[in-house]
């Protein structure tokens, strides 16, 4: 069964930083998924905040542009979320989703909030 677990999430205080990590198991980073990063505030519908394409290509939400860094290491079959200058508008649960063709596989989420 394909696993992706979340972790890194915690408390930080506005203007702080958190690396979120994505782990999978049973499927291979390297065999040409897609991973994107997602959110859902209080409230809010999930929203996509970062992907990357297999061959490296990053996008961002322009509400994170400049602040958040998407990566992957797929030998360790791991994506991050480098967050830095946190907005307590960032606080959510993130969740990370790994998509080849039809197939999407999704994380159980981890929770990230920050204070004013």
């Amino acid at each position: 069964q394909v696993q992706l677990r979340e972790s890194g999430g915690g408390l930080v205080q506005a203007g702080g930083s958190l690396r979120l990590s994505c782990a999978a198991s049973r499927i291979s980073f390297g065999g040409a998924y897609v991973i994107g990063w997602y959110r859902q505030g209080p409230g809010k519908q999930r929203e996509l905040v970062a992907q990357i394409e297999d061959k490296g290509t990053a996008s961002y939400t322009h509400s994170v542009k400049g602040r958040f860094t998407i990566s992957r290491d797929n030998a360790k079959n791991t994506a991050y979320l480098q967050m830095d200058s946190l907005k307590t508008d960032d606080t959510a649960v993130y969740y990370c989703k790994a998509s080849r063709g039809f197939a999407a596989y999704w994380g159980r989420g981890t929770q990230v909030t920050v204070s004013s």
